[in-house]
């Protein structure tokens, strides 16, 4: 049921009509109170995919979305040559209002730019960038980015430590500001939609010790768009 992560197909990009960039990348956190996972980006070609809307998640992505990991995102967009770069976190996720800067020198093929990373706390939501075409001409381009549900998990919302964190158990693994709540029955058993679509967003309770969700929604509700991106190019 799995799709295969970035599909392989027969490049129309000609060598003659590219060439290799410097950039300056700039990601900021524009939630209120929500974590992002180590932030992935990778410059590829045309034809390949970190993921796809309306489509199935792959194993690499769930095992991002649904604990943050992204190793094996990693390993699939360096096997396809991509240019990666990533940022394991020493101090933590990145934090609400907290931009991130990476340098990044793309490969002449490489022309399209996707990133992912884990919104904590979450079920199985993600921010993402879908293979942005990387502009070719000098200045500072400035992109926001939506919150997407792998569509891996049902959302429900519910408190289950490091457990959380297993790609196809329930539950959310964590919430960095520890005001994750506790006896939650759940917002949802179900995922209607189980491909990948944009977040309808947490829904929390102000009950930390019961009610629907184990989600602080005075905290972590959060609308699109979660994050905004700055491209320089050099």
């Amino acid at each position: 049921m799995k799709k295969t992560l970035l599909a392989l197909a027969i490049s129309t990009v000609s060598i003659t009509c590219a060439s290799a960039q410097d950039l300056t990348i700039n990601f900021t956190n524009l939630t209120h109170g929500s974590h992002f996972t180590p932030l992935l980006f990778g410059a590829h070609s045309a034809d390949q995919h970190l993921f796809q809307i309306a489509t199935n998640a792959s194993d690499s992505l769930q095992a991002m979305a649904e604990g943050g990991s992204i190793s094996a995102l990693v390993d699939d967009l360096t096997a396809l040559n991509a240019d990666v770069i990533s940022n394991p976190p020493p101090g933590g996720p990145t934090e609400p209002g907290q931009t991130v800067t990476f340098d990044l020198t793309t490969q002449a093929l490489n022309t399209h730019l996707s990133m992912t990373a884990m919104i904590l706390p979450s079920n199985d939501g993600f921010v993402g960038l879908d293979a942005l075409a990387i502009p070719t001409t000098v200045g500072t381009y400035t992109y926001y980015l939506n919150a997407y549900d792998a569509g891996t998990e049902a959302n429900d919302e519910v408190f289950a430590g490091m457990a959380g964190g297993t790609p196809g158990a329930a539950g959310f693994p964590a919430d960095p500001l520890g005001r994750q709540g506790a006896n939650a029955t759940g917002v949802s058993n179900t995922e209607n939609n189980a491909t990948v679509h944009i977040h309808r967003g947490v829904i929390g309770d102000a009950d930390p010790m019961g009610g629907a969700s184990d989600i602080d929604s005075r905290i972590h509700r959060w609308l699109n768009p979660v994050a905004r991106l700055v491209i320089e190019v050099k």
